[in-house]
This record gives C-alpha cells, structure tokens and sequence, in this order.
C-alpha cells in the first residue's frame, strides 16, 4: 500500500491512502516568518542564524586511500569557506545511525524493470548497520510511502511487491516532499537519500536548483544508482538534462553514483560510508557575507580524500 508524501500534515485522499500536505499550515509558517522577519528589521537588528553565534556544522566523508581505519585529525583537513581558509574547531568522527531514504523512479518510461527495481532496493535491506532505518518511497507524479521508516529486511522485502510503473517522473517534487515531510524533522541525525532513478524530470513544480538549495541547507547526502537514460541525452529547455541532474545532485551534496547493475556494491558502499567514513567538521565562519550562499571546499592532506556538500547556505 501506497501513502502519498506531499509534505505537511496527513490526511486522507479519495482512495484511502494518506497524503501528507496542508497548504493552511504552510501559509502559517510562511506569515509567521516574515512577521518576525519584520520586527526584527523595525528593531534595527537582522535575525541572527546559528551558523553566526555558535559556529557551523559540516558532515563530511573522509578517506585514507589506503583504507587505513586510523582516524584523521583537523589539523589534516582545509576548509575554504566562501574562498577563505577557516580555522576548525573541531573534526570528529561520526559513528551514528543513519536514517536513509530509498527514493525510487516508479514512473512507466524507465529503462528499468519491476524485478530490477526490487532487487537493487532489497539490497539496502540487508546491508544497513544496527540502529539504521530505511524509508523506501516510490514516484511518479506522487512520492507515496512504500515501506514506512524500519530496520526489519523481511518486512522491506515483502512491502517491495507494492511497486509498480506508472506515470510521468516528478522527480524534483518527490526530493522535495521527502526533505520537508520525512528528513527535515530529523534534523540533528545522520541522513541520507538514495535516489534510484536516470535523473529524469517530468512535470515537477520544484526547481532543480531550490531542491539543491534544500538539500544543502539540510546537510543531507544524495548518492544515487543510475539508471540508463531513457531520453538518451536529448536537450530539455530550462531543465538539466538526467545524467547532469544524477551527477549534480551528489556532487553538490558529497555522494556518489553507482550503475543500477551494481547495486550490491551500492548498498555496502553507502551504508560502510555512513557508518565508518562520516565526520563532522565544526568551524566559526570568518570573512564571510551575510545573506549570500558561499561556495564551499574541504580537502585533506596528500593520500586523504574528502567529499562534502559544495554549498553553505547564507547566515
């Protein structure tokens, strides 16, 4: 069964499955920002993000290509904030659970079938570590629940049989839905989305770039296991073409690709990656501008590797 990711509060839709969306609540919270944003302002003072008062916060990946499991220190990590080194407080590991979302293309035109579907999710199933949890949602025009958030392989594996192939991909509305309704209210945890897809959008209301921004604001990591594209790298006006959609989304959240015929050593890469690999970085930014989005760059020293989101979001 079905239940449909809209973002908000849930409700029920006229065939029993639940859909989580309340543009009332929306318009409350979006009022309500910009009337404290306004009192702020005729106080002469600008609202004050926590990125300014108390520092940032980076999870990051970090590698010894020597796949030494012998801990990296700050003082073997450069972070370039806005193109000026920062100084790191502190760079520490991050053996934590992780709650990963399987985000996977149900839509009639992929290059994929149902049983290749099942097999590539089922494989994230039985690689995740103790404390993990899967929420595994299907799109096409709809993000909608096909197994709610578990650790429990055999109830992922049976709950599989719900999808199908149907509709256009909306993509970018799906990504949306999951960061609102099922990741944001985790701030604070190790998060992450597998997007099982070609990258194809068809239709959505979110732009690629506001979904990038969310994602960044989030610090949440996208890896993806790409499937052939079904447009075969034809021009699309105003919207990135799939491969560059795939490619952007990890290199812009620190992720990384895997081809849907290796889906085996997707699920064991990311789950080794998000228990073993993970870091977070902590710095106070320095020579930085208010309100404006900087670029960001992390690196090691020689024979470390290290991958994170390319965007801090403004203070």
């Amino acid at each position: 069964m079905y239940r449909s990711l809209r973002g908000g509060t849930a409700t029920k839709s006229g065939n029993g499955r639940k859909v989580f969306f309340n543009p009332l609540n929306l318009l409350a919270v979006l009022l309500l920002a910009a009337l404290c944003g306004l009192v702020l302002g005729q106080a002469g003072r600008k609202p004050q993000s926590s990125s300014t008062q108390s520092g940032v916060l980076v999870s990051v990946v970090v590698k010894r290509d020597d796949k030494s499991s012998a801990n990296v220190t700050s003082k073997q990590v450069a972070v370039y904030d806005n193109g000026v080194e920062q100084t790191i407080k502190n760079l520490t590991p991050d053996p934590s659970p992780a709650r990963i979302v399987l985000l996977v293309d149900n839509s009639l035109t992929l290059r994929a079938d149902i049983d290749k579907l099942e097999r590539a999710t089922r494989e994230f199933a039985y690689e995740i570590y103790e404390g993990d949890q899967l929420l595994i949602v299907g799109y096409d025009e709809e993000a909608e629940i096909v197994a709610d958030w578990t650790d429990n392989a055999k109830s992922i594996e049976a709950a599989l049989k719900g999808f199908r192939k149907k509709g256009q991909p909306h993509l970018f509305d799906a990504l949306s839905a999951v960061v609102e309704q099922a990741l944001s209210p985790l701030a604070g945890q190790k998060r992450a989305i597998v997007v099982i897809s070609d990258g194809l959008d068809r239709g959505s209301k979110t732009t690629f770039e506001k979904i990038l921004a969310d994602l960044q604001s989030n610090d949440i990591t996208v890896y993806t296991v790409q499937i052939p594209d079904r447009t075969r790298g034809a021009i699309r006006r105003d919207v990135p073409k799939p491969k560059q959609v795939i490619e952007k989304l990890v290199e812009g959240t620190g992720g990384l690709v895997f081809a849907i015929d290796e889906a085996g050593e997707a699920a064991r890469g990311v789950c080794d990656e998000l228990r073993k690999n993970r870091y977070v970085i902590s710095y106070v930014p320095s020579s930085v501008p208010y309100g404006e989005a900087r670029r960001l760059l992390v690196v090691g020293d020689q024979g470390i590797t290290v991958r994170s989101k390319s965007m801090q979001p403004p203070n």
